[in-house]
């Protein structure tokens, strides 16, 4: 077949007025914005998560990937940084950057965009304003399914469900194939909680995919600061143990199992799943877990549903996984299949790949029909780019 591959993870760069340009005036004094020091604040609480962002300049893409195997920034030909390209602010050039990266299409997420949830925690009406506003930049941008080649993810909320509904019918009507869910609880609620039904029913009839994409889940304000840990660090100033409990593996864990034991996908069999940048390691871990814990939990209670399945065979039906580059891929097609798996570059971040077709290295050894899977099939099933 070999047809060019589909990236179900690349990026954009946010430009200054990403968070202001769009917003409704009654809204504006509690919209995202950009200070004359370049410090981003959502209303008048300052974003922590990103530490000295710069919008003019940004890491080289797969810097931090010649870091490690090189042992070291300066022999990778000088400064890490580099000016800001129009590439990643521009869809056509975009567009050409992709022709020279010898790709079809990919979904685009943001960079801060999907960190931004959680400071937007303190009130309802305004996180929705935000969201609005930025999937109207988005749209205006970059495009939810622009040349049938860029499918820029818009961002949603579950926090209220009519304005959730709300929401969604508009990046629908405007050409969305995947939305963006942040990981984690919602409001002391389980995403599976069937609060949330109307939501997952459009959902569900549309066929669109709900991608949970890695950023700033709150865990650290949630959990950590019960074992002495800061609130709110920047990801580059996160101890070592929030690294490992409370951000990655922790939220996307939390989420696929409460969605599989909510049993949201007997409610709705359509709904499809993507993790983005979570990385694999959890994988196996939570199949066996889910396996072992579902028996030991069989009379408690079952809200959305007594699941009829073992849930590893749900997750393998209904999650698609996109794994870190440098980790073991043909095993993580062991466990799920092939037809789970999603090749995902995170071009341009500093720890993706520099060019994102090196991704089919680390495929060495599978059957070429099941790389061709990962490279492209599957993500342009669910984009229905056929």
């Amino acid at each position: 077949m070999n047809r060019l591959p589909v990236d179900a993870d690349n990026h954009y760069y946010e430009p200054r007025d990403f968070g202001t340009r769009c917003i409704e005036p009654a809204y504006r004094a509690g919209a995202v914005r950009v200070d004359e020091q370049d410090r981003i604040w959502v209303g008048e609480r300052l974003f922590t998560f990103l530490h000295g962002w710069d919008f003019d300049a940004h890491s080289r893409p797969g810097a931090l990937r010649e870091m490690l195997r090189r042992k070291r920034y300066d022999e990778t030909g000088g400064s890490v940084h580099e000016p800001m390209q129009p590439a990643y602010r521009d869809r056509a050039a975009r567009l050409k950057l992709m022709d020279e990266q010898g790709l079809e299409a990919a979904l685009l997420f943001p960079t801060v965009g999907v960190c931004l949830e959680h400071f937007m925690r303190d009130g309802t009406e305004q996180l929705y304003a935000n969201l609005r506003a930025f999937n109207r930049w988005l749209d205006e941008d970059w495009g939810f399914a622009h040349a049938g080649r860029i499918f820029g993810v818009p961002m949603l909320s579950l926090v209220d469900v009519d304005l959730a509904v709300e929401e969604l019918g508009f990046v629908m009507a405007r050409g969305a194939r995947v939305i963006s869910l942040r990981p984690g609880p919602v409001a002391g609620r389980s995403p599976a909680d069937p609060h949330f039904d109307p939501f997952w029913a459009r959902i569900d009839e549309a066929g669109i995919g709900v991608a949970f994409h890695i950023g700033e889940s709150g865990y650290n304000e949630l959990m950590s600061v019960h074992f002495g840990q800061e609130p709110n660090p920047s990801s580059q100033l996160q101890s070592a143990f929030q690294w490992s409990c409370f951000y990655g593996d922790r939220p996307i864990m939390d989420t696929i199992a409460a969605l599989i034991f909510g049993n949201l996908f007997g409610r709705f069999p359509g709904v499809r799943v993507l993790s983005v940048e979570n990385g694999s390691l959890f994988v196996p871990y939570l199949m066996r877990v889910m396996d072992k814990m579902g028996g030991m939990g069989r009379n408690g209670p079952w809200p959305g549903g007594r699941i009829t399945e073992r849930p590893s065979a749900i997750l393998r039906r209904h999650l698609f996984v996109s794994p870190y580059h440098e980790e073991d891929i043909v095993a993580l097609v062991g466990e799920i299949g092939a037809s789970q798996v999603l090749f995902g570059s995170d071009f341009p971040h500093p720890e993706g790949l520099a060019s994102p077709v090196e991704f089919r290295e680390t495929l060495a050894g599978l059957p070429v029909g099941q790389q061709e899977r990962v490279m492209g099939e599957n993500l342009r099933e669910i984009l229905a780019l056929d």
